[in-house]
């Protein structure tokens, strides 16, 4: 009877987090999808007509959970102005909103989390967080610029970084946009494949 219960939660066990994963993959899916239907519109779309008639999707690293991660999250004083440079060799005014501390492949990382003057003064961005980095792929497998990932004001000291939904600017498609370069403070030393590639 012990083994069959034990054989029983081993069972319970697995199929949580079978369910568990398939939840996760189903949700990045999702996020992909919403990302290329994006790049189909033509209101939103930085693709030209003739790119948009052609586009079928971006193209994605394999969804690796081990790149949704859990960061200790410790907010800055208010008004940490940082001027941060775009490619249109302009500057956009951000606040370090805040530092998230994680651990990838055994090795503690740290990244500056950034708020945005002109949207946070917007009832729709109020809550969201610019997370811009540059990483070991960028230029090979990745655009050579770095990439981006959209956070929401965390409740507590923790947030969840998910590189499965890194996305590239939309310099990384067409010229003509001022799109903010990530800092040198947000460089990591390690490749992270997950994401958003190159486009091709």
């Amino acid at each position: 009877m012990k083994k069959f219960l034990v054989i029983a939660l081993t069972h319970i066990v697995i199929s949580l987090q079978l369910y568990a994963q398939g939840n996760y993959k189903a949700s990045i899916l999702a996020f992909q999808h919403e990302l290329n239907e994006e790049y189909k519109n033509p209101d939103k779309s930085p693709l030209s007509t003739e790119e948009r008639n052609t586009f079928e999707g971006h193209h994605f690293y394999p969804i690796d959970e081990k790149y949704h991660v859990v960061a200790k999250f410790e907010k800055l004083p208010a008004q940490s102005l940082f001027q941060m440079k775009t490619t249109a060799n302009t500057i956009k005014d951000y606040d370090v909103y805040g530092i998230a501390t994680f651990t990838l492949e055994g090795k503690e990382y740290q990244l500056n989390i950034y708020q945005s003057h002109q949207l946070r003064t917007q009832e729709k961005y109020k809550d969201y967080l610019f997370l811009p980095f540059t990483d070991l792929t960028n230029g090979h497998e990745t655009y050579g610029g770095g990439r981006y990932m959209a956070l929401a004001i965390p409740v507590g000291d923790i947030i969840e970084l998910d590189f499965n939904k890194a996305y590239n600017p939309y310099c990384a498609y067409a010229s003509g946009y001022a799109c903010p370069i990530p800092p040198k403070e947000n460089d990591l030393q390690v490749a992270i494949k997950a994401g958003v590639m190159k486009h091709k």
